[in-house]
């Protein structure tokens, strides 16, 4: 059961390395697309982990298939505000990485990537995506205290 939260842990590592190391030096809108991607992986990953745990415990009687069934299930299951955030940043994420996207300054830095969703344009530079980056990392943390119990200590603190 554990196994999800490793292999979040390590599609974590490999957003970090793409976010504080490859996009330094390559800059692209492939580059932050892939971070993207990474980052709804552990989402998935993290998800799918608490739900076993909830299965495992009998809060629910077996775990949805559908992605939009599953992050209901974690919200009648985790009855913490703090989920609904962490959920509304995956949807987001996932409606970025969907969307049509243009590039913005590409091989300069301030490149971006600009997600063109139905009515607006979401622009995700270096800064929005370590701020994804930060956030997706407290949901780990999260999930790892609720599944795990105890405190998971922050790498870099």
């Amino acid at each position: 059961m554990r196994e999800n939260i490793k292999e979040a842990e390590e599609e974590l590592k490999r957003a970090d390395h793409l976010v504080y190391v490859t996009l330094k030096y390559t800059r692209t809108a492939d580059v932050i697309k892939n971070v993207i991607s990474r980052l709804i992986n552990a989402y998935d990953l993290l998800i799918l982990e608490a739900l076993e745990h909830a299965k495992k415990k009998r809060k629910i009687k077996e775990i949805p298939t559908n992605p939009v069934a599953k992050c209901e299930a974690l919200v009648k299951v985790i009855k913490n505000k703090e989920v609904l955030y962490y959920l509304k940043l995956y949807n987001l994420l996932k409606k970025i990485y969907k969307a049509e996207f243009l590039r913005k300054g590409e091989y300069r830095k301030n490149v971006a990537l600009v997600a063109l969703m139905p009515g607006k344009k979401f622009e995700v530079n270096m800064e929005k995506l370590r701020e994804f980056f930060e956030i997706t990392k407290d949901f780990l943390f999260f999930i790892h205290d609720w599944v795990l119990g105890g405190k998971l200590r922050k790498q870099d603190d």
